[in-house]
């Protein structure tokens, strides 16, 4: 009779240092997959600690609580299937190793230490573990299994020495963030894997928001040839069980039934729903707080919020001065209404008046300028952080990727806040996300169904209403130029040549490129957002903070 063999794969949502909380749910879901008749249960890298780590990593205390957390966990999984799970550990001669155990009986049968340590994009590993040895596969009853570690299984040389080490299923563990296009690229890296070791492939990944990252989880599951045989959900935490056969050609995988994978757009507002979500749970918020201006911006701010933690935890605040249209007061009425979220406004007209009059004798014989118009800005982000700390509500801030890039935006002002959902969001993407929310609706949102704002907020010119009949192209190119030009400069990383020779004005993208080098001091003191590219500021892009060089290539 052919060998058969259970796996219960799990992808959950840890949190960072909850040693505790991170056991309990693994212990959860390990009862689950018992109670199923599995015969191994794999959780993701790092999924004891929750990832990333960064410093907390290095202090000996964290991770003797760690070891001890370890010990508890084999002790309470002894009776039942084995279970593997990710965690740092000490490594022999000093330092850290990014590690993979498995449990059985109450003890450690096996460890795996990552060998390929990532240093780029958003990761530091080199800074924190130390690079362990290649391993060999794990026998766990009928079958043995090489276990890569998350960008072990992006080089071909850690899966062939599985392979020719016996290994008859590969199981890929991950930590491994969101960016938009990173599903298909992961399923096109593990799909090579499969066809150079001829080896069906597990890879089971994070889910949840830490910090500016969100863990989109979307594990799947490979035969030989690359045949997807299970696909779990994007950005939801949950388990699958696979039953593994042994037959003529070696172990092969039953189909399951595929989720469906979500398109780039759905992807991205699905990741800043769950980032926003994550990020006030783990730090201790139910409720949010946002200036509501009838702009596309806060609307979809509003909109995000409304589906990560519910319309009624959602306050929003309109903070009218003179120079507010009344076509805007009108906006952030309906959105308010159509969302569900409560509204007040709070005038700031006569708090102006008296931070004009204070400044008076120091601005006298000087005309208004600037200045004035970010009093207005600064003035909103006081009167909306005294309602946070009264309320205990978090505040939102709501600017794009676009303003964020070239400073369109007044430092303690509009900038002033915890979080930021769409900091990772050009412009002319906020306006398709906004039609796109207004047409769809989805089990994992918790605002209404049905258009969540009027096409007059995503269509009307935007502007920041500081001043009379203000516009944004006042002051910036066309949100179609300056987005097209961002994207090279900053996610491209091309040159101004470069985009002058695709046709754009050299002058404008000269403009453009010294917006961005002296708005870093912004970008430095700004909140933290979810990431949505592979570009996003802050772990992305690490640019000194002072800078004068410039690209000379188009003179």
């Amino acid at each position: 009779m052919a060998s058969r063999f259970c796996l219960s794969v799990a992808q959950i949502n840890p949190t960072v240092g909850d040693l505790a909380g991170n056991a309990q749910k693994v212990l959860a879901y390990w009862a689950e997959a018992r109670d199923a008749g599995a015969d191994l249960v794999v959780f993701p890298e790092m999924a004891l600690t929750g990832y990333q780590l960064q410093d907390l990593v290095t202090r000996p205390a964290f991770l003797a609580s760690v070891v001890q957390a370890l010990e508890d966990l084999a002790e309470a999984t002894k009776d039942g299937p084995a279970c593997g799970i990710g965690l740092p550990l000490p490594a022999e001669g000093g330092g850290i190793n990014n590690a993979y155990v498995i449990l059985q009986g109450g003890v450690q049968i096996a460890r795996i230490n990552k060998h390929h340590l990532p240093n780029d994009s958003v990761f530091d590993e080199k800074r924190y573990f130390k690079s362990g040895n290649p391993s060999g596969p794990v026998r766990i009853g009928p079958v043995r299994i090489g276990i890569p570690i998350c960008e072990d299984a992006w080089h071909e040389d850690i899966t062939e020495t599985l392979a020719e080490a016996g290994s008859e299923v590969l199981l890929v563990t991950n930590g491994s963030p969101y960016h938009r296009g990173k599903m298909g690229l992961r399923q096109t890296h593990m799909v090579a894997r499969v066809i150079e070791t001829g080896l069906p492939l597990i890879y089971l990944n994070l889910v949840g928001g830490q910090d500016d990252q969100i863990f989109d989880g979307a594990s799947f599951a490979l035969n030989q040839g690359g045949a997807l045989v299970a696909q779990m959900p994007a950005f939801e935490e949950g388990m699958t069980h696979l039953t593994l056969r042994e037959g003529a050609e070696g172990w092969q995988i039953d189909q399951t039934d595929l989720t469906r994978l979500p398109d780039d757009i759905e992807a991205d507002y699905h990741a800043m729903v769950l980032g926003l979500r994550d990020y006030m749970a783990k730090a201790g918020f139910s409720r949010a707080v946002l200036g509501l201006s009838g702009g596309v911006d806060s609307a979809l701010v509003a909109a995000i919020a409304a589906d990560a933690i519910g319309p009624e935890n959602v306050h929003c605040v309109m903070l009218p001065s003179r120079y507010t249209s009344q076509a805007s007061l009108d906006d952030a009425r309906d959105v308010a209404q159509m969302l569900g979220v409560m509204l007040d406004s709070l005038p700031i007209e006569a708090p102006k008046k008296a931070v004009e009059a204070t400044l008076a004798p120091l601005f006298a014989g000087r005309d208004p300028d600037l200045t004035e118009e970010n009093i207005q800005s600064r003035l909103r982000g006081v009167l909306l952080m005294a309602l946070s700390n009264k309320f205990g509500e978090m505040l939102l801030t709501t600017g794009n990727k676009s303003e964020v890039a070239v400073g369109y935006a007044t430092i303690y002002g509009d900038m002033a806040g915890g979080y930021n959902p769409i900091k990772d969001l050009y412009k002319t993407r906020v306006f398709a996300t906004c039609h796109w929310r207004n047409a769809n609706h989805r089990a994992w949102m918790k605002g209404p169904d049905g258009p969540v704002m009027p096409v007059s907020v995503i269509e009307k010119p935007p502007s920041a209403e500081l001043r009379d009949d203000q516009k944004d192209e006042d002051s910036l190119p066309p949100y179609e130029v300056l987005d097209a030009i961002l994207e090279g400069l900053i996610d491209q990383e091309a040159s101004v040549a470069d985009l002058v020779a695709q046709g754009f004005d050299a002058a404008t993208v000269k403009r453009v490129e010294h917006l961005i080098y002296i708005s870093e001091y912004k970008r430095f003191q700004s909140a933290p957002g979810a990431r949505l590219t592979s570009r996003a500021f802050w772990l992305d892009r690490r640019y000194p903070i002072v800078n004068r060089w410039r690209d000379p290539s188009a003179g």
